[in-house]
């Protein structure tokens, strides 16, 4: 029987037992169809390459194809359930109650937010990270971006850094390593990182065809295959530009932006449309990449290709464009329960942060929201890390959930050690900062007025958030004998008041 003969039976009343039974007894091996994939007229794509242990190659576009594809997702659902499947079954894990005891809220509201994709738990099992969870009603998270450069190739750096931002409270890590061996690299930091980790597969990918040619000339399956060979590491999290068209890239060089494409995976895709005359794949074959990340159990982080790289590009129609297409993709991954969240602009001016974080709320169904700064002016280098956290603690305030780090070297050269101290302390500030708008983490900050009170300087070390540098300022031309600080010495405001005043137990108003 010709595949035009099946096809033309393919109802499901047409559909025998012993046919399912018979495909279902099948090894599932094969890649999900692409439709645009070429054939040969015998039902096998033209283009196929032997990719190791990698799911192979795309599948035919046959009968016995759909069929095959039909087991397929019989099985996958049937042997697995992702973590949003769970939760939406009314399941609650071990992971979310370890979740919600380190949020402070029920188990059942962990579990109702999975759910519903405004709460997402990155965990690859392959990784198994601490358990934490992005999200609204939860605390802001924090990232930290690690990783080598073609120019500065220094594995034990990168280690140091790991090992600073865990000390100073980083929630995520992502390795963007470009230099050197970026596979042993990531290997090694997945093993050292207790928290979510993250990655752009496209970094990797598009740098091993731009040192054999040119970036233009990675292909599709280099692009999955890269995604995949991270997910299989362990990936808990990837940003993947999936909101880039064709159409899109067409109007870039019709509108008035000054900066044109500054994400580097953004550039890498937008060259590739503009090159190849193609549409993205990650747009074009985004149900493989959601049965790639049900399979592996990874995290979507979709990127923001155009994210305004000057304040004056900010909020501009290739931004909202761009949000607008994520907002749809967003609810295509919920349907096929995978975890989502949505990476948020650059650089926007101070009065434009609340609007594009409502904005995004509004157009992604309130996915977690994942923003780089946002920086709220273009004209501090070397103290970028203080720009992002202004405008990071206005966006969590409205509604951003994790906050994406700069160090002081944004900008201008790959951070050290010292760099990433700074950055990770300047967003853990902010963070803190708009926790406290969402009544998170008051108890903290009392902590600290009351030792101030008593000139408990032991008990502010503890509280504060880098209690190296308070240590180390309080030691400036201060005996260990001495209750003040050297700024006022011995006519220390609250000295004084505390050697007169006795309140009789908060009996009374003041």
């Amino acid at each position: 029987m010709s595949p035009r003969m099946m096809t033309s039976k393919l109802t499901p009343s047409g559909i025998t037992a012993q046919i399912l039974l018979f495909i279902l007894s099948l090894p599932i091996t094969c890649r999900p169809f692409r439709p645009h994939c070429l054939h040969d007229g015998k039902g096998i794509c033209c283009d196929q390459k032997p990719h190791g242990d990698m799911i192979t190659d795309r599948k035919p576009s046959s009968a016995i194809g759909q069929l095959l594809s039909l087991a397929q997702a019989i099985r996958s659902r049937s042997e697995m359930s992702t973590i949003m499947e769970v939760a939406r079954r009314g399941e609650i894990t071990p992971m979310m109650k370890k979740i919600a005891e380190k949020e402070n809220v029920s188990p059942e509201f962990i579990r109702n937010g999975i759910a519903s994709g405004r709460i997402c738990a990155p965990c690859n099992p392959a990784h198994d990270p601490e358990p934490a969870a992005i999200g609204e009603g939860l605390s802001v998270k924090i990232n930290v971006n690690l990783g080598t450069s073609r120019d500065i190739v220094d594995l034990d750096a990168e280690l140091q850094k790991l090992q600073v931002a865990l000390k100073y409270g980083a929630d995520a890590v992502m390795d963007l390593s470009t230099g050197g061996d970026i596979d042993a690299i990531r290997a090694r930091l997945l093993k050292e990182c207790p928290v979510m980790m993250g990655s752009v597969p496209i970094y990797q990918t598009g740098l091993t065809a731009a040192r054999r040619n040119a970036v233009v000339e990675m292909s599709e399956d280099d692009i999955f295959n890269g995604i995949e060979k991270h997910a299989k590491d362990g990936m808990d999290f990837m940003t993947v530009h999936c909101g880039i068209t064709k159409e899109s890239v067409g109007w870039l060089s019709k509108c008035s932006r000054i900066t044109d494409v500054v994400s580097r995976g953004g550039s890498f895709l937008t060259a590739w449309i503009l090159h190849n005359g193609e549409e993205n794949p990650l747009y074009k074959n985004y149900d493989y990449l959601l049965e790639m990340a049900r399979k592996y159990e990874f995290t979507l982080s979709l990127g923001d290709g155009f994210r305004p790289g000057c304040i004056d590009d900010a909020s501009d129609q290739a931004q909202i464009t761009e949000l607008m297409t994520l907002g749809h993709l967003v609810r295509r991954a919920r349907d096929a329960g995978v975890q989502t969240m949505v990476e948020g602009p650059g650089h926007v001016p101070l009065d434009q942060v609340p609007m594009n974080m409502q904005i995004q709320k509004r157009m992604c169904d309130h996915a977690p929201f994942y923003v780089l700064g946002p920086l709220v002016t273009d004209i501090a280098p070397g103290y970028d890390h203080i720009v992002g956290a202004i405008g990071g603690a206005v966006a969590a305030q409205h509604g951003a959930d994790f906050l994406c780090y700069l160090t002081p070297a944004e900008h201008l050269s790959l951070p050290d050690v010292d760099d990433v101290r700074e950055g990770v302390i300047a967003s853990k500030i902010a963070a803190h900062v708009s926790d406290l708008c969402r009544g998170i983490g008051r108890e903290r900050d009392t902590r600290m007025a009351k030792a101030r009170k008593a000139l408990d300087w032991e008990t502010m070390f503890d509280t504060c958030i880098d209690e190296e540098k308070a240590r180390r300022y309080r030691c400036r031309g201060c005996t260990e004998e001495s209750e003040g600080c050297s700024m006022c010495g011995d006519v220390c405001a609250i000295k004084i008041v505390n050697t007169y005043m006795k309140k009789d137990d908060g009996m009374h108003d003041c």
